[in-house]
């Protein structure tokens, strides 16, 4: 379970780093937001590599589910654009999909 902790992590600091250039260059926003942007890159990369998986792949594969899920909730509470049915049922499916990549017996 502590996995899905990195995971989070993960996806709040990919989520913020990308963000960050989106302001600047959709927006207009003080290029000094790309620092912040950098750095929240930087930490997502280390966070992924604290998954307790043996190979990275299958960590960048599970690791999908939880960004989608992290996605569609910096849309609503970020971006204050409520989610559909359809984001919904696809993160839901993507979730389920984590789940067999990450704990699936092998």
């Amino acid at each position: 379970m502590k996995s899905i902790l990195f995971f989070i992590l993960a996806a709040v600091c990919e989520i913020a780093g990308c963000f960050s250039f989106w302001v600047v260059f959709r927006q207009g926003k003080s290029f000094l937001w790309l620092l912040v942007g950098m750095l929240s890159l930087a930490l997502f990369a280390y966070f992924l590599t604290k998954v307790e998986t043996e190979f990275a792949g299958r960590a960048y594969a599970a690791y999908g589910g939880i960004y989608i899920a992290a996605s569609i909730a910096w849309l609503w509470f970020i971006e204050r654009q409520m989610p559909d049915k359809w984001d919904w049922i696809g993160m839901a499916v993507c979730l389920v999909g984590m789940f067999i990549i990450l704990f699936g017996k092998r």
